[in-house]
């Protein structure tokens, strides 16, 4: 694997859009119009960040690439698409943005988007069982991702909390739950299950679960930082709506410059966890780095 983390992100990056066009409906096939809503943000340009994640924690147990991790990586990917249609839907955070293409809604309207939604987390759950690894391994990880896109401390649960959290004052800890869940615990299975699926141990899988939970929160930390920081053209969807809102975000609690430092010192207290692992994890920390010092 390339040392260049832009090039480990790239590499990453295509072994997923393969993958993801393998797995994928065509655009003409019937219903047309609710594969092409979904091939439409699935393939609208991002970054791919959790299959990269998922793939070099697997490096990180395996020294290589697992056969078939790409799989994997398609599927979380489906899962994360399915949570942008969702949540730029107007009843939700009501964008016409996303990825610097307009959104789902707003090219198919709102009842194909929906249900664009619908499919992707579907096909990605299929796509899951039949992961090209032992039918242990394979109950192992849908176990891990269903519980991430959950409502007790999962995806879902997050972004009830963040609906209902807007116009009102944040206190730290709601800030947190909200980001631990709606952001930081689909980027927290992504690296456990990469290195599940690569036949991680339990206490590895413990030191992954240690490092993608301090990851994740940085992550979503850094991304408020950007929506008050860069404009919508580099963001690549609307920003600043999070202070229009007034959403539960870190700055809001504890300010800019202050978040910033969090956010690094997160990822230092993240790589602390993956010390055990020694040269294997260098692709998976160059990654996580990447996260708290991206610009879009």
């Amino acid at each position: 694997m390339p040392t260049d983390v832009k090039s480990l992100i790239q590499e990453g990056a295509e072994l997923t859009d393969r993958a993801l066009e393998a797995l994928l409906p065509s655009a003409e096939t019937v219903p047309a119009s609710i594969h092409g809503a979904m091939r439409h943000s699935t393939f609208a340009g991002g970054k791919r960040l959790r299959p990269v994640l998922a793939m070099q924690a697997a490096v990180a147990i395996a020294g290589k690439l697992p056969e078939g991790i790409a799989q994997l990586g398609a599927a979380i990917e489906m899962l994360h698409t399915y949570s942008l249609i969702h949540d730029d839907l107007p009843a939700l955070d009501n964008d016409d943005l996303r990825r610097g293409k307009p959104t789902c809604h707003v090219v198919f309207g709102e009842a194909i988007a929906i249900l664009a939604g619908d499919a992707l987390q579907t096909r990605a759950f299929e796509v899951l069982a039949n992961l090209p690894v032992g039918a242990e391994t394979a109950v192992q990880v849908m176990r891990l991702v269903s519980s991430a896109v959950g409502t007790v401390d999962g995806m879902i649960g997050g972004q009830v909390l963040d609906i209902e959290s807007e116009h009102i004052r944040p206190t730290p800890e709601l800030v947190e739950a909200i980001h631990r869940a709606k952001t930081g615990a689909l980027i927290r299975v992504s690296i456990v299950a990469g290195g599940v699926y690569a036949g991680a141990t339990a206490a590895e899988a413990a030191a992954l679960d240690t490092f993608g939970r301090k990851a994740g929160l940085a992550f979503q930390i850094v991304d408020d930082v950007l929506d008050i920081t860069v404009d919508s053209e580099q963001l690549g969807k609307t920003a600043g709506k999070d202070l229009a809102v007034e959403k539960a975000t870190w700055p809001a609690v504890y300010g800019l410059e202050q978040s910033q430092r969090d956010a690094a010192t997160l990822i230092d207290e993240a790589f602390a966890a993956l010390a055990s692992f020694g040269s294997r994890a260098e692709g998976l920390k160059s990654v996580a780095r990447y996260l708290v010092e991206r610009q879009n």
